[in-house]
């Protein structure tokens, strides 16, 4: 097997599969298969569950390649791109929003409350 890792744990070695083009929740099967798991490549950020819970977005790139040598249960960075994102050139064309404002003012007028505190004093305070 072609670049064997440094470190001398105990599990199997396996060989990290191409899972760019694929969708994520394919590219999972196909991860899982070869005894690997998806992560995102942020450490601090959001779970990659998180992320592709709304609309399994498409594996744009992975790290390491593939071709290369893993630890079994080892992780396979991968970097996501939404299919369902608009792309930029149709945002721009699009008009911007309404600016009536009519919908944010209030119908009756505004009425101020004021709080008392009816309980007695409590004396053990310091």
């Amino acid at each position: 097997m072609p670049n064997k890792p440094d470190d001398q744990r105990a599990a199997d070695l396996v060989t990290v599969p191409d899972v760019v083009g694929e969708p994520f929740l394919k590219a999972r099967n196909i991860a899982q298969a070869a005894g690997l798991t998806l992560a995102s490549p942020d450490p601090d950020g959001p779970p990659i569950g998180a992320i592709v819970w709304p609309n399994n977005p498409t594996v744009q790139s992975q790290f390491p390649v593939p071709g290369s040598v893993l630890c079994r249960h080892d992780s396979l960075r991968v970097w996501l791109r939404s299919d369902l994102e608009p792309d930029l050139a149709r945002k721009l064309e699009d008009p911007p929003p309404s600016v009536d404002w009519a919908h944010a003012t209030p119908e009756l007028p505004v009425q101020t409350v004021e709080l008392a505190n009816d309980s007695p004093a409590d004396e053990t305070a310091p």
